[in-house]
């Protein structure tokens, strides 16, 4: 399965100014640098455990349908399934209806059970799922432990970003950033 993000969130998790309070930065200098760290932690912390903090718009290619029918969607929190599209062998696109598929967004992963009359001949992405995820349209809509992990990185990245070249960058993960995010990640066995 692949993902490929179709629309972007519009607002950051961590506020500028809640950055620089936490870094205890007081200048306007190095906003462009705390800006960046901020969109570079949370998208490590999104890559990192299939959280989308802010609202956003995802599409899963499937390369076929499971035995059971099931198709489990690894991006979290799922707000709602927006269109699943099946190919058939020749490449012809068919938009299901709602009642075509039934949806668990209890579940994590979430699922997406399609009816057993719904086949995807196409044997390479036959299936297409486009779905919302995020928690919220700002930052005051995310869980608190995953604003504090975007700060903790934040802040170890800024201590350290004269230290390693900038080609080596992001040099470590504090340790915790893993237990404020564990509870967050998608379990494998």
């Amino acid at each position: 399965m692949t993902y490929a993000q179709i629309a972007a969130p519009a607002a950051m998790p961590v506020t500028l100014a809640e950055a620089k309070a936490h870094l205890r930065v007081t200048s306007d200098t190095e906003d462009d640098t705390i800006a960046a760290l901020i969109a570079a932690a949370t998208q490590y912390l999104e890559r990192d455990t299939g959280q989308a903090l802010i609202n956003q718009r995802w599409r899963a290619f499937f390369d076929g349908l499971p035995a059971d029918g099931v198709l489990e969607l690894m991006r979290s929190p799922v707000r709602g399934i927006v269109q699943v599209t099946v190919y058939d062998a020749d490449g012809a696109a068919t938009v299901l209806d709602g009642g075509d598929y039934r949806v668990n967004l209890v579940a994590r992963p979430a699922r997406l059970r399609l009816r057993d009359a719904v086949a995807a001949a196409m044997r390479a992405n036959g299936v297409e799922v486009d779905f919302d995820v995020g928690y919220g349209e700002t930052g005051i809509d995310v869980p608190d432990m995953l604003k504090r992990a975007v700060l903790v990185l934040v802040a170890h990245w800024y201590e350290f970003r004269g230290v390693f070249d900038a080609a080596d960058q992001p040099v470590s993960v504090p340790a915790l950033y893993g237990r404020l995010t564990r509870h967050f990640r998608f379990l494998s066995l």
